[in-house]
């Protein structure tokens, strides 16, 4: 059974529901509660992202516009006006803890397009690697019907798959998933533990119960079905209670889909399981170094075959022809073919931006 406290890296979802009040707006006395769960985790050595609906429910009160579905316009605009104030928010009941905030704003199409899968996952690597705590949302300000996630259920997963997370953590209106809606049939009984999401288990999926949130069940299982298959654990939990993460370590009710393998080992079957577009050939050094876990630089590269984009998968060969790994480059065939056996600090020279240092990181690499 996962235990939050053992995270090292955690994905926190908050639900519009949790932290905003029709009437009241923002719930400032839940959050504020929520700062001490992060912080606790800080102190442990934990990254933690906070992946934060609200900013369409802060921003519709402040505008004052009415209940009910908003048009697409209106929500952009409610987004807008939100989004700065619920930014706000979190820098301002986390700074007391001496953690650094960051907003990012993502969009479906942020994921879907490799160049900037790997552009947010630099990011967000570099936010978290200086311990800073990033704040992500969708952009609904530009979003359109056609890429916006829908639900940040489905957004929190893909974010936690992104950073390598070891667990996501929904915090939800329901404490756990059931067999049934528990608000219409008595008799629905919840899962502690979730091994495996078979067909039966998608059947017992609901609609959603809350009318501020759009994330119902069958949202909250395609983003367990995401999870796992990155080697993420999932939980969904009642998220109102005060400290809700140090309550779900005090066996709060809950329930947990598993994964079958780490996030690394997942990431690293993934890689391998793709067809490489072209081919890098290194020198003798860099094969030490690869074989010692260190990230293929320029420097060790003798030679660039084929025709390939930015973040696409490639062979690495040694200087024998024999294939020693794969891995996602991050520069497109011909700005790895000019920066060949340049040391790093060249490349802005050659190729007129500073670039990255490594040519593959050993993170998106399998030797």
């Amino acid at each position: 059974m996962p235990d939050v406290r053992a995270a090292k890296r955690v994905v926190v979802k908050i639900g519009s529901a949790l932290l905003v009040d029709r009437a009241a707006g923002l719930r400032q006395g839940w959050l504020s509660a929520l700062a001490m769960d992060v912080a606790e985790a800080k102190v442990r050595g934990a990254d933690v992202v906070l992946v934060s609906s609200g900013s369409i429910a802060l921003g519709r009160k402040v505008l004052g516009l009415p209940a009910g579905e908003l048009t697409l316009e209106q929500s952009q605009a409610a987004a807008a006006v939100g989004q700065i104030r619920l930014a706000r928010a979190y820098e301002e009941v986390l700074a007391p803890h001496g953690i650094t905030t960051a907003q990012v704003l993502v969009t479906l199409e942020d994921t879907e397009d490799r160049r900037r899968y790997l552009n947010s996952r630099a990011t967000m690597e570099t936010l978290l690697g200086l311990g800073v705590v990033p704040i992500v949302n969708e952009n609904d300000t530009v979003a359109t019907d056609e890429i916006r996630f829908g639900d940040n259920d489905r957004l929190a997963a893909q974010i936690a798959v992104t950073v390598g997370a070891d667990q996501l953590i929904l915090l939800s209106d329901v404490d756990g998933f059931y067999s049934a809606n528990p608000k219409e049939d008595a008799s629905a009984v919840r899962f502690d533990v979730v091994e495996q999401i078979t067909p039966e288990i998608e059947a017992m999926a609901g609609d959603p119960i809350s009318g501020l949130s759009k994330g119902g069940m069958k949202t909250k299982l395609l983003a367990a079905k995401t999870a796992v298959a990155g080697g993420c654990a999932m939980a969904i939990m009642e998220g109102s209670v005060l400290r809700p993460l140090k309550a779900l370590a005090e066996g709060a009710h809950r329930t947990w889909f598993v994964p079958g393998a780490d996030p690394q080992v997942a990431r690293k079957r993934w890689i391998n399981a793709m067809k490489p577009k072209g081919e890098v050939v290194v020198d003798a050094g860099a094969v030490v170094a690869l074989r010692g876990g260190k990230s293929l630089l320029p420097a060790g590269v003798r030679a660039v075959k084929g025709s390939f984009g930015r973040g696409e998968p490639v062979a690495i060969l040694g200087p024998d022809g024999a294939v020693l790994g794969k891995g996602l480059i991050r520069y497109t065939a011909a700005e790895a073919k000019a920066i060949a056996g340049h040391k790093s600090g060249e490349i802005e020279g050659i190729l007129g931006y500073a670039g990255r240092a490594a040519l593959i990181h050993r993170d998106d690499m399998v030797v």
